[in-house]
């Protein structure tokens, strides 16, 4: 599965989870769920956010890494490589990642730059 499939697969997963933004992040497309990072979608496969309490079961998925930055393992987050994704993996990980995103207090969207003052 390239990044496009991958983007477009990730998109169908999570119709009707909620409010659905897509931000440009991590060399690829972030998906923000009212707010909160669930998925990033890349050439180097699929971010999720799973939570600390289903990193483990998250992690037995085909192809699944813990995700690392700088050296660092992210509690909370895995990879999910590209050879492993095809549309069936793509729902299986997203329905891991749902319920912990979804406890997650919603976050306002970030205003970009300062506001313009009227005369």
């Amino acid at each position: 599965m390239d990044e496009q499939e991958l983007v477009a697969s990730v998109r169908a997963a999570l119709s009707g989870a909620g409010t659905i933004r897509e931000v440009k992040m991590f060399g690829g497309i972030g998906f923000m769920l009212n707010g909160n990072l669930i998925a990033g979608a890349s050439k180097r496969g699929l971010l999720l956010r799973v939570g600390k309490e289903r990193q483990h079961e998250a992690l037995a998925q085909p192809g699944a890494r813990p995700m690392e930055m700088k050296g660092r393992t992210m509690e909370g987050y895995i990879y999910v490589d590209p050879p492993a994704l095809d549309d069936r993996a793509v729902q299986a990980c997203i329905r891991l990642a749902l319920p912990y995103v979804l406890s997650l207090p919603p976050k306002a969207p970030k205003r970009q730059g300062p506001k313009a003052k009227g005369k």
